[in-house]
């Protein structure tokens, strides 16, 4: 949808202005309500959140088959973010409750987060084929077969997946959401998440600047990108197992140490090859932290209240990657590309600190079970 969207609304003759809040809508409905939807699945379990996630991302595809005008494209690019939103924050909360120790954990959320490095790979693929030889009702229909195959697999899990104790439904429909941020280890884990989200972002950003200073062609920065993407994706699909092998709590101190290193030297480097494994790196380290992060913010939060931290989660993700572009563009013209690099890299150094308070304040190494 995010590849469909934006081209049929090009198509239509729509200014550069009307696409990117186009792009942002996908952001915007998820931001403003995943945390009503995290204590949502906290009550309610897995079943009945998946099901609303599914007509959501269902019913955003049927819009943009039947229409193609403005108001209709917005509400279904705000329906499809936020029903692929929530279809990630029930599974994630689910997937943890049915483990009940770190190392499974981390394997089921490197399981877990397979998912949208895949469906990024396929989706593009199979949506800009579509809508070149049938056009962009073709495309659309696809769109609306993916969620309502995904039915079948809802069915198959168990029907008391995720649900919650009476104690758990008290803990969540009694709580605040500020509560949680008073909870010194879930705002460190928070942080090192969002340095994580920005350190790609920025990556994201810099990488074509810095390759237009240096004259590189198009097709060899979009060689580096794919040495990013495919590290990451391997490492996601290797990391399951492996997991046992890993001190899960002490990788955020390894892993953003070495981020902090990579961000230092990146823009010193005069070589394709070198950049290319520099993003390999990049691509590594990110695919073994973000299983780490999920499973020390498992840790970390309240008796009942695993989504709503999930969906705290989410949003601020959401709100960092409509946001923080615009820091870039002022930072960017500030200090230069370089400037960029080096700014992220001391920011992961706080990270680095961050986490060894993490593991210093003894989070549990054995997640309660539920």
């Amino acid at each position: 949808m995010r590849v469909a969207l934006p081209l049929q609304a090009l198509g239509q003759g729509y200014s550069k202005f009307v696409i990117g809040f186009l792009v942002a809508s996908f952001a915007l409905l998820p931001a403003l309500t995943a945390l009503k939807f995290g204590r949502f699945t906290d009550r309610y379990g897995y079943h009945v959140p998946t099901f609303i996630a599914i007509a959501l991302s269902l019913f955003s595809a049927v819009i943009c088959f039947f229409s193609n005008s403005l108001p209709a494209v917005l509400l279904a690019a705000g329906l499809c973010g936020a029903g692929s939103g929530f279809g990630m924050i029930t599974i994630q909360r689910t997937a943890s409750r049915l483990v009940s120790s770190a190392t499974q954990r981390m394997k089921v959320f490197s399981w877990v987060a397979l998912a949208p490095a895949i469906g990024g790979s396929v989706g593009p693929v199979l949506t800009g084929g579509l809508a070149d030889a049938f056009g962009f009702k073709a495309a659309f229909a696809a769109l609306a077969v993916l969620p309502t195959l995904s039915l079948f697999a809802v069915l198959l899990v168990p029907a008391n997946a995720g649900s919650a104790t009476v104690e758990e439904r008290q803990a969540a429909a009694s709580g605040k959401t500020w509560d949680l941020l008073k909870i010194t280890a879930l705002k460190r884990i928070l942080v090192i998440n969002l340095l994580v989200v920005a350190s790609w972002d920025v990556h994201s950003f810099a990488l074509p600047i810095l390759g237009h200073e240096r004259n590189f062609s198009a097709t060899s920065v979009g060689i580096i990108f794919s040495a990013y993407a495919g590290a990451s994706l391997i490492v996601r699909g290797v990391l399951p197992f492996v997991a046992s092998f890993l001190p899960y709590q002490w990788v955020p101190v390894i892993a953003l140490s070495c981020l902090a290193v990579v961000f230092a030297v990146y823009p010193l480097l005069p070589a394709i090859w070198m950049l290319m494994t520099c993003a390999m790196l990049l691509g590594v380290v990110i695919g073994v932290l973000q299983p780490s992060i999920m499973s020390i913010l498992n840790d970390a939060s309240p008796v009942g209240r695993l989504g709503e931290c999930l969906a705290l989660r989410s949003t601020l993700n959401q709100l960092s990657l409509t946001l923080l572009p615009l820091a870039y563009g002022v930072s960017g013209g500030l200090m230069g590309v370089a400037g960029m690099f080096w700014s992220m890299s001391i920011a992961l150094c706080l990270g680095v600190w961050l986490s060894l308070c993490v593991v210093r304040s003894q989070v549990p190494s054995e997640p309660r079970s539920f």
